[in-house]
C-alpha cells in the first residue's frame, strides 16, 4: 500500500485507440489515490472504469457513472468480461492470492510490496510467465525522471566514482494510524504473513528507489541484505530500522527508517560520490546535485505508472516487435523482495526502552518520539553503520561488540551516589563481570566499512562518575573512533578513513586505499589491556607490527589516569606521515587521537596559550579540554609524549578533537625491523580544571580535588 504523495505527471497525449477496460480492486486506503488518477484518465478518453470491488463498498456517487460494484475479485471476474487491466490496492496479506487470481483474465498493476513473502513473488513471476500478462509493481518513486537524469550525471563523472548510497526517511506516525485496520504493524495475521514494517510499507519507496540507482533489479544483484529492526510503539512489526545492502558489485547502500521522528521531512536519497554528492528527494522528483562545478538544483516531472502499463500492453495488442519496456516490472522488484524477505525473516524488532521514547499528543493522536533519532539517522548513513554499531543506549549489542577495556583496578571507589557511579546529568557508569565498573571499553572495528579504515579503538570512555567523553562514527567525520592511534599514510596505505591528502594534486582525494588494523592478540587484566596489532595494506600485506599497552590508574574519587603506549615496529621499509607531512600546513594529524562528544562551553589550554588558534601546532607538554559534556562537566588533560612532545592538534570549530601529531610537517622513516614508541598519558577528571589545578595535577603536586 502507498503513501507516497505523487506530482501531478505530465500531460497524456490522447490515445489512438479504444479506452482500456480497467476493474480496481480496493476503493479505500490507497485505492482512493488509484480512484482519482482513474478518473482523470477516464475523462482523457484512455479508460474506461468498468467496475470495482471492496467488501466496503463506495460511497454513493464516489464513482463514474456506470460503474458496477462487487464485493470480491471472484464475483467482479465472473460478471465482467473482456478487462485490459486489473489494479489490486488492497491489504498486504491479500495481494498473493488476488494477484493470481487476475492474471489468467488481465494485465495486472499490484500496489507495493508486491507480495509479503520470496516464495510469493517467485509463484507470482511463474504464474505472469504462464499466463503471458504483464505486471507492474506500484513504486510510484520509479516513474520520475530525475532517475534517467540520475544515470546521465553517474556516467558523466560529475559527481566522480559512485562510493555508496543512502536513504533517509523521517516520518511520523501517530497510534491512529496502527489502529486503522488489523494487519497494520502486524508481521503475520491469522498465520498469514503481512510484514507491514516502516521498510515495507510507508517508507518501501526509499527501498525501491535507492536500489534502482544502483541498478540492482533481482534477486541475484544483492550480495547481502543486513536489518536492524525496532519499535517503539505497541506493534509486531519495526518502526525504526537500518537496512544495510550490499550490491553483487560491492557498492554499500544503507537505509535508515523511522516513523517516530520530532517532524516529518521528505525522505531522500543521497549518493555520495568521490567529487561531490547528489540528493534526490523522490516525493517531490526534486534533485540537488553539489560537485566542484557548483550546487543545481532541478524538479522533474514523471510518468504516471498506470499510463505506461496500458500503454505498454497497447503496444504488446497492436505493434511489431517488442514493446518499450515497463517502468516498473514485476521481475525488478526481485532485488526490494530481497529485502523483505530479509526482514521477514530476522529477528523480531526490539522493543526500545520507554526511558528513550518521548509521548506527544492524547489518546489515539499521540505519537512516539526517539530522543535523538534525527542524529541517529544521520550517523548511520553517513557511517555506513546499524544502529547497533554506533552503540546507542536502546539499540541491541551489535555483533562484532565491545569488551570491556580497562576497569577500576581492585578496591577502585567511585563518586558517592547511584551504584557505578552518577552526576546530575543521569550519567551511570558501566559495570562489567562480577560488578567491576568499566571506564573504557574497547571496539575491536572489524565490521566497519573499509572507507573508514577498520581498527581497534576504546569506546565509549568515562569519566567515575560516568560522563562520556569520546565520540564514534559522528556524522561529520565517521572514520574519527573514540580514543586510539592511526596514521593517514604508511607507504601510501590509509590507516585514519576517509579521503587522502595528495601532494602532487595539493588536495585530498578518495581513493581506493584504506588499509586496517586487526588484533591478533590480547590479553586482559581490569587495569591493562595489552594487544598485538598488525597494520595490513588493502592486499593484505603487512606493513607494521604494533604492540599496543594501555593501561588505567586511579588517582582520587573523582580522577583516573588513562596511559596508552604504542611501539610500531616496520615490517617493510615504511615512511610514516599524513596531510601534514604531504604538504598540507596545519593538517598534521596522525598518530594518538581523541575524538571528543559534542560539548558546551568548551576550553582548550596550554601552559602558555587558550584557544584552538593558539594551541594548534604549538608543542606543550600538556594540554587541558574542559567543557559541560551532555552526561556532565569534565576535564581532560594530555601529557605530551616523553619520547618527543609532538605538536598538538586541536579542533574545536568544526568538530571537537584532540591529538598527538606524529608526522606533523614531515614523516617519519623506519627501515625494516626498526621501532618508534610513543606513550600518550590523559587525566580524566569529573569537573571543570582551572590552568591553575591542571598544573598542579600534572606536576604531581596535589590530586585533582585541590
Amino acid at each position: 500500500m502507498g503513501t507516497l504523495s505523487t506530482p501531478v505527471p505530465a500531460e497524456y497525449k490522447q490515445p489512438g485507440h479504444e479506452p482500456s477496460r480497467v476493474a480496481l480492486i480496493g476503493v479505500h486506503g490507497f485505492g482512493a489515490h488509484h480512484l482519482q488518477n482513474l478518473e482523470r484518465l477516464q475523462a482523457n478518453g484512455v479508460v474506461r472504469l468498468v467496475a470495482v470491488a471492496d467488501p466496503n463498498p463506495p460511497a454513493p456517487g464516489a464513482l463514474p457513472p456506470g460503474t458496477e460494484v462487487f464485493s470480491t475479485l471472484d464475483e467482479l471476474l465472473a460478471g465482467t468480461s473482456a478487462l485490459d487491466l486489473v489494479i489490486v490496492a488492497t491489504p498486504i496479506q491479500t495481494h498473493a492470492q488476488l494477484a493470481l487470481t487476475t492474471l489468467p483474465h488481465a494485465d495486472l498493476y499490484l500496489e507495493k510490496p508486491p507480495v509479503a513473502s520470496l516464495a510469493d513473488f517467485n509463484q507470482l513471476q511463474e504464474a505472469a510467465t504462464a499466463a503471458g500478462r504483464s505486471v507492474q509493481v506500484g513504486f510510484q518513486s520509479l516513474g520520475s525522471r530525475a532517475l534517467p537524469a540520475i544515470e546521465e550525471l553517474l556516467a558523466a563523472g560529475e559527481i566522480g566514482t559512485l562510493l555508496g548510497i543512502s536513504a533517509t526517511g523521517r516520518w511520523v506516525r501517530d497510534r491512529a494510524y496502527y489502529k486503522r485496520s488489523r494487519w497494520a504493524g502486524r508481521r503475520s495475521l491469522d498465520g498469514i504473513d503481512v510484514v507491514d514494517g516502516v521498510a515495507t510499507n510507508p517508507l518501501a519507496h526509499a527501498i525501491a528507489t535507492a536500489l534502482r540507482i544502483a541498478g540492482a533489479r533481482t534477486v541475484d544483484d544483492l550480495a547481502s541484505v543486513e536489518t536492524d529492526l525496532y519499535r517503539a510503539n505497541d506493534i509486531e512489526s519495526d518502526d525504526t530500522s537500518v537496512i544495510r545492502i550490499r550490491t553483487a558489485a560491492g557498492l554499500p547502500i544503507t537505509c535508515a527508517l523511522t516513523l517516530c521522528a520530532a517532524e516529518s521531512v521528505e525522505p531522500y536519497i543521497t549518493l555520495q560520490g568521490s567529487e561531490g554528492t547528489a540528493v534526490f528527494h523522490y516525493t517531490e522528483d526534486r534533485l540537488t546535485v553539489s560537485s566542484a562545478a557548483g550546487e543545481r538544483e532541478t524538479v522533474y516531472g514523471r510518468v504516471d505508472l498506470t499510463e505506461d502499463l496500458l500503454e505498454h500492453g497497447h503496444q504488446q495488442r497492436s505493434t511489431p516487435g517488442p514493446a518499450a519496456p515497463l517502468i516498473s516490472p514485476l521481475a525488478d522488484s526481485g532485488a526490494f523482495m530481497q529485502v523483505l524477505e530479509a526482514i521477514r525473516t530476522a529477528e523480531s524488532p526490539a522493543l526500545i526502552p520507554g526511558r528513550y521514547v518521548t509521548w506527544e499528543g492524547d489518546g489515539d493522536a499521540a505519537r512516539a518520539v526517539i530522543d535523538g533519532i534525527e542524529d541517529a539517522l544521520e550517523r548511520a548513513t553517513a557511517a555506513h553503520a546499524t544502529f547497533s554499531e554506533l552503540g546507542l543506549p536502546w539499540a541491541r549489542p551489535a555483533v562484532d561488540a565491545g569488551r570491556p577495556g580497562l576497569c577500576l583496578p581492585d578496591g577502585g571507589e567511585v563518586p558517592d551516589g547511584e551504584p557505578g557511579g552518577g552526576e546530575p546529568g543521569g550519567a551511570v557508569n558501566e559495570t562489567g563481570p562480577g560488578g567491576v565498573v568499566v571506564l573504557a571499553t574497547l571496539q575491536r572495528g572489524t565490521g566497519l566499512a573499509a572507507r573508514l579504515s577498520p581498527r581497534p579503538y576504546l569506546h565509549p570512555v568515562r569519566t567515575l562518575a560516568g560522563v562520556t567523553v569520546t565520540d564514534h562514527l559522528p556524522a561529520d567525520h565517521p572514520w574519527h573512533l573514540g580514543a586510539g592511534f592511526a596514521l593517514q599514510d604508511v607507504n601510501e596505505t590509509n590507516f585514519w578513513g576517509g579521503k587522502t591528502y595528495v601532494r602532487a594534486a595539493g588536495r585530498y582525494e578518495e581513493r581506493q586505499d584504506h588499509g586496517r588494523i586487526v588484533e591478533v592478540s590480547a590479553t586482559h587484566a581490569p587495569s591493562l589491556l595489552e594487544q598485538e596489532l598488525s597494520w595490513q595494506a588493502p592486499d593484505g600485506a603487512e606493513l607494521l607490527r604494533e604492540r599496543r599497552t594501555t593501561r588505567s590508574r586511579q588517582l582520587d574519587h573523582r580522577t583516573w589516569q588513562l596511559e596508552l603506549r604504542t611501539e610500531l615496529t616496520a615490517v617493510v621499509d615504511s615512511s610514516l606521515g599524513g596531510p601534514g607531512s604531504n604538504g598540507a600546513l596545519g593538517s598534521g594529524y596522525g598518530g594518538f587521537f581523541w575524538r571528543l562528544p559534542a560539548c558546551a562551553g568548551a576550553e582548550v589550554f596550554t601552559a602558555e596559550s587558550r584557544g584552538e588558534p593558539e594551541v594548534h601546532g604549538s608543542a606543550s607538554p600538556w594540554l587541558a579540554w574542559a567543557a559541560d559534556f551532555p552526561d556532565g562537566p569534565a576535564t581532560l588533560v594530555f601529557a605530551a609524549p616523553a619520547a618527543a612532545q609532538d605538536p598538538w592538534f586541536v579542533r574545536m570549530a568544526d568538530y571537537p578533537a584532540v591529538g598527538s601529531a606524529l608526522a606533523w610537517d614531515r614523516s617519519v622513516e623506519l627501515a625494516a625491523g626498526d621501532s618508534l614508541v610513543r606513550t600518550s598519558t590523559v587525566w580524566i577528571v569529573d569537573g571543570r580544571l582551572s590552568p591553575g589545578e591542571v598544573a598542579k595535577l600534572v606536576a604531581g603536586r596535589v590530586s585533582a580535588t585541590g
